[in-house]
């Protein structure tokens, strides 16, 4: 069937259903959302769930909301993991299979009742919404909920009243720089353009459901991005409580954040909490972990290695690079266009800053600078930050280097032979603290402000307090109680912060090998994960200790 006939199809009623009714039925509609393996794995998890020892304890009304196959897989099982735990739970999703690329109503209809009909069997414990196509199934004369949000901003059109009191624009932007993977987008692009109404039909659909609905909570994967982050900020605006959660570098290990979008990390209630001094097994995991990393070997839960050589020695690597004993300021990078580093400018975002850097540099050939392309965008599907670098200066100046993220060598040799270090976001700075180096932060990273690190507000400060560094970095290095709360807080960070989780995005079908409902819902399994399941649904984290 070609384009233009699934366009006109699209906006016809009972079309894409009688199709999937006589033509299509229990079959995949894209190669992008194939859901047998979940198909497969549901019956059982659903006999799990009802026969759970918790099914009958007082539990919360909890929306779990997932697109994407993957998503739609992972929040399948997480919803019926708290329905096994007493809890009311309602699965919402959306039927897309991309978030970058458009896809006509027909074939969008057809993967919604492909999505409904693969999750019908668990309709005897869960609640199954679908979020898509909320308008039409309203009607126009049911508008109540998008009226009455309109009036609560003394706006006269509910489309208005979303886009500006949401400020979807801005997140808008902030999507398609993640769908680019770069910071330089252009508002108005076919690609913004299509995230924009998506994500405001996604704010319209959240609003009438939340509205009517009213959970106790809302859990939804990562919260700064795409329909994931929509559903964030409007469950925030409505004060229905709220839990975002993603996965990092370890396994068996969650990043979850209540009230908050958790790709800002804000560790100020655990560090309120946990701000004491380590005891003598707490000291010797973390220099082991540390060691680790610096020796570029992957370490228990840890399975990222990003360090790609052995260590050769600080003036190995000076000789390698052509460096002299100027004195030497080391920027590494992150991962460009990623949710970690996007929206946490101060002063500039992290292209810019790069860039007005290798500038200065030029300007000051009495110091050196080395940038490092973070190893992570080997693995990306954007531009390099090399590639922009290198298109603004052709010629780089004669005292910088800027390596590209595949380039053999290991980051923590540049630290060693550095006076200062560089850094936006990245936890390579609270782990140059940790070894005593100033370290100069510019973005607005979670070990900001925790009293081991310099922290500039302007780009004025930052060339001073980088000037002063160069010239005098014993005047700059944290002191001794600074070091050693540097490895406080990084024990916490790595340790503390994210929550025992069973299952991780990036390995989901083999966690389950390890981890399968049965055993979750286990004595033995609530005594490892309950908490954090319990804290997903507003069970109060980080409680300061009496």
């Amino acid at each position: 069937m070609n384009l233009s006939i699934k366009q006109l199809l699209g906006d016809l009623p009972y079309t894409a259903e009688l199709y999937w009714q006589f033509r299509q039925k229990d079959s995949p509609t894209t190669v992008g959302m194939n859901l047998t393996r979940l198909r497969d794995a549901l019956p059982g998890w659903i006999r799990t769930a009802e026969n759970s020892p918790y099914r009958s304890q007082p539990g919360k009304k909890v929306l779990v909301f997932g697109m994407i196959h993957y998503w739609i897989e992972h929040t399948t099982l997480l919803a019926l993991a708290l329905a096994g735990m007493g809890h009311e739970v309602t699965l919402a999703y959306l039927p897309y299979s991309h978030w970058r690329k458009p896809e006509n109503r027909f074939d969008l209809r057809r993967q919604n009742l492909y999505i409904r009909e693969t999750l019908k069997p668990a309709e005897a414990l869960i609640n199954i919404k679908s979020l898509f196509g909320e308008k039409e199934k309203r009607g126009k004369g049911d508008d109540s909920a998008i009226q009455r949000f309109s009036a609560s901003t003394n706006q006269q059109s509910p489309n208005h009243s979303i886009t500006q009191s949401l400020n979807l624009q801005s997140r808008a932007f902030r999507d398609t720089q993640y769908s680019l993977l770069t910071e330089e987008v252009e508002v108005g692009s076919d690609l913004y353009n299509l995230r924009l109404a998506r994500d405001t039909e996604m704010a319209q659909a959240a609003l009438a459901h939340l509205t009517a609905a009213r959970p106790d909570a809302v859990v939804t994967p990562n919260g700064s991005i795409l329909e994931f982050g929509v559903l964030y900020q409007v469950a925030r605006h409505l004060g229905i409580p709220v839990s975002t959660f993603e996965f990092g570098e370890q396994n068996y290990r969650m990043w979850m954040a209540q009230n908050d979008d958790v790709m800002y990390q804000d560790t100020t209630s655990l560090w309120n909490a946990r701000n004491r001094p380590l005891t003598e097994d707490e000291w010797t995991r973390i220099r082991t972990m540390f060691e680790a990393r610096q020796g570029a070997r992957v370490w228990q839960t840890f399975e990222r290695q990003w360090q790609t050589a052995d260590s050769k020695g600080a003036q190995q690597i000076r000789a390698e690079l052509g460096l002299d004993e100027r004195p030497l300021a080391f920027l590494p990078t992150n991962v460009l266009g990623d949710s970690l580093t996007l929206g946490r400018q101060l002063f500039m975002g992290m292209t810019e800053w790069i860039r007005k850097n290798i500038a200065w540099f030029g300007d000051h050939p009495e110091y050196q600078l080395v940038v490092r392309v973070h190893p992570g965008e080997q693995i990306g599907w954007g531009p390099s930050t090399f590639d922009l670098l290198t298109e603004t200066f052709p010629t780089l100046p004669e005292n910088v280097r800027v390596l590209p993220a595949d380039y053999k060598i290991n980051s923590y040799d540049l630290v060693d032979a550095a006076r200062v270090g560089l850094v936006y976001t990245t936890t390579m700075g609270m782990e140059m603290a940790m070894i005593g180096k100033p370290v100069i932060i510019t973005g607005q990273t979670h070990y900001r402000g925790k009293g081991f690190t310099l922290d500039p507000e302007t780009w004025e400060q930052y060339t001073e307090t980088l000037r002063g560094a160069l010239l005098n970095p014993d005047a700059y290095r944290p002191d001794q109680a600074a070091v050693t709360r540097a490895w406080i807080y990084a024990y916490r960070f790595f340790f503390e912060y994210p929550q025992p989780f069973p299952w991780h995005i990036q390995h989901f079908w083999d966690c389950l090998e390890e981890w399968p409902l049965e055993r979750v819902l286990s004595e033995e399994g609530m005594a490892e994960f309950g908490k954090t399941f319990g804290y997903l649904v507003g069970e109060p984290m980080f409680q300061v200790e009496g």
